[in-house]
């Protein structure tokens, strides 16, 4: 067999999902058990949600969780020119078209004529001029099968009859995701895909793409089993799920329990074992026994392997991990503090809300504070809200919460103490924004949820 080139492709539109984690688990133990070459490529060719933070937490992320990679990161943003001419080449040769048709006009032909939505086709034999700013589709052939051969889910079958014909150029000249994957994994000699499940869908319109640039040999595809929590849901922040890589590591967890726990996630060494070294995850690691169903993100589980792997440690090697964990949690906001403090037990009261399971509250601050602000409980649900879904850092939870002063008609500062107090359980401290960021999204909001319920 030859040499293996996998990659990991993500996309730094937001956090680091533990989903992929396992990806780039995936990718990595394989290129490493074959000798191969793990690639980290950044798929940011959506400039309106790209974010450099996110970047570096991709990076950051991946070498905690001690994936190092051999070539990259190669970013789509800077493959201009390889985009153009293979979308230039489709046109060329009949595969691609021109398309000036809005939303709404699809929508509308689909309302008339019945039967599902999805684009008809309208514009394929028009003629328009693609230099002329327009959408460019691929020409889906109206007949045929593609078939995709997985070695996870083996060969599922699509009839191209129903395969619309799909957009691969933005009208702003911007490539879309589909034919910078193609173009990417030609060039950069891909022998496998490994990536989630949720790229099957795409993965015929990848093949047809393949094919009409003349590519070759498709690559190796194995689509991995989505995650779902213990109440069989895809796993999913907005459900209240914790799913950041780096939170976990901001929690305590250590990264050679995580990945130990990520392997499991559709794969197991097939002997009732759990704790596994990275020796023994590359040696027995098996792709085609990944399996296809969704595998159970259990967290009572990955806390119990974390458990077991802190109970492993030396002495002085748990002394110095739990050292270097606390300052990593209030380095960022040890200047503040040191500004307002006079002695070093002062420091620790000032930030004890970063490392209590619960903060502290201060009752009568806590009265005083509910008292004074008729709107105290409409702020709270309007910063849980606000926060679900920002970029957390201090900047963006600042203008948030302006947002949340808006909102609930009160001024900025007025709106802060509420949340200060549900998040701390004081009504002072270092600044409140930079303390939110210490503290993580996650447990900012786990603390926003339990402070409306202690007002109820």
């Amino acid at each position: 067999m030859p040499r293996p080139r996998v990659r990991f492709a993500p996309s730094p539109t937001g956090y680091f999902h533990v989903g992929g984690g396992r990806t780039a688990l995936f990718n990595w133990l394989y290129a490493r058990q074959h000798g191969g070459v793990f690639i980290l490529r950044v798929e940011d060719t959506d400039a309106d949600r790209n974010r450099d933070e996110h970047i570096e937490g991709i990076e950051r992320a991946m070498r905690w969780l001690g994936l190092d990679w051999d070539e990259g990161p190669y970013f789509q943003s800077q493959r201009g020119e390889l985009y153009r001419a293979a979308i230039e080449k489709l046109l060329v040769d009949g595969h691609a078209y021109a398309c000036d048709c809005t939303t709404e006009a699809v929508k509308e032909r689909t309302r008339v004529r019945g039967g599902p939505p999805g684009y008809d086709g309208f514009c394929r034999d028009r003629g328009l001029d693609p230099t002329a700013g327009y959408l460019i589709r691929f020409r889906t052939p109206d007949d045929g099968v593609t078939v995709v051969t997985d070695l996870i889910r083996g060969q599922p079958e699509f009839p191209n009859s129903r395969i619309d014909d799909f957009a691969i150029r933005k009208s702003n000249g911007q490539p879309l995701f589909i034919l910078a994957n193609a173009v990417d994994d030609a060039d950069m000699r891909m022998t496998h895909v490994i990536r989630g499940e949720e790229h099957l869908s795409n993965t015929p319109k990848y093949e047809l793409l393949w094919r009409a640039l003349g590519y070759g040999e498709y690559p190796v595809f194995a689509h991995l089993p989505l995650l779902h929590n213990e109440q069989h849901q895809k796993l999913s922040k907005r459900r209240g799920h914790r799913v950041a890589v780096e939170d976990f590591r901001d929690e305590g967890f250590l990264p050679e329990a995580m990945r130990n726990y990520l392997v499991l996630l559709g794969w197991s060494p097939g002997d009732n074992r759990e704790i596994l070294t990275v020796d023994e995850m590359i040696a027995e690691f098996r792709l085609e026994h990944v399996k296809s169903a969704p595998a159970i993100f259990d967290q009572k589980k990955l806390l119990s392997i974390n458990a077991e792997y802190i109970r492993a440690l030396r002495t002085v090697e748990f002394v110095e991990r739990s050292q270097a964990w606390l300052r990593d949690r209030w380095a960022g906001i040890a200047p503040l503090v040191q500004e307002r403090v006079r002695t070093l037990g002062e420091a620790y009261k000032m930030v004890d809300f970063l490392y209590l399971n619960d903060p502290a509250f201060d009752e009568k601050d806590w009265e005083k504070g509910v008292c004074k602000q008729p709107a105290f409980a409409a702020i709270l649900d309007a910063a849980v809200v606000a926060y679900e879904s920002i970029d957390w850092h201090a900047v963006n939870i600042e203008e948030a919460t302006r947002q949340v002063a808006e909102q609930t008609g009160v001024a900025v500062r007025d709106a802060d103490r509420p949340i200060r107090l549900a998040v701390t359980g004081r009504s002072a401290g270092p600044p409140l924004f930079q303390s939110l960021d210490a503290l993580g999204r996650e447990r900012t909001m786990a603390r926003l949820r339990a402070a409306r319920a202690r007002l109820d």
